[in-house]
């Protein structure tokens, strides 16, 4: 199963993104309104990074509240981490594992096309587990 299944329903027009120039108050703003985590930064519709709660937290905890008046291109993690529409979902968990992050843009020629979590996946899989395992139960009442 690929990434793509997870976001082909839904409008890449509704990520919720932001600049590289908007300043992280603002942007921690955007996180904490929207109940959120994490937000691709974005120029010109190219991902040129990504801006999570850890990097407010680390900036935070090195710089204090100085951080805030900074544009969240000097603060986010670039370049971005990120997958295709054609990556399989158990890649992407993998790579979410091994780099220690919990939100992935999904891009084409580094245009996002989607935005997915960890949560995400693992509902994914869930999903499937539990299709294969009805199936499975099924077959097994008719044989």
């Amino acid at each position: 199963m690929t990434i793509e299944r997870i976001t082909q329903d839904r409008d890449p027009g509704d990520i919720l993104t932001c600049e590289a120039s908007v300043l992280v108050r603002e942007a921690v703003g955007l996180l904490a309104g929207k109940r959120i985590g994490a937000l691709p930064i974005v120029d010109q519709g190219i991902v040129v990074g990504i801006f999570s709660e850890r990097d407010v937290i680390y900036r935070l905890a090195s710089e204090g509240a100085l951080c805030l008046d900074r544009p969240v291109g000097e603060v986010m993690t670039s370049p971005a981490i990120t997958v295709s529409r054609t990556d399989k979902i158990d890649e992407a968990l993998a790579l979410m594992t091994k780099r220690r992050i919990r939100h992935l843009p999904v891009v084409e020629a580094d245009r996002l096309t989607g935005f997915v979590s960890i949560g995400d996946l693992v509902k994914s899989k869930m999903d499937q587990v539990e299709h294969e395992a009805a199936s499975m139960r099924s077959y097994i009442q008719t044989a």
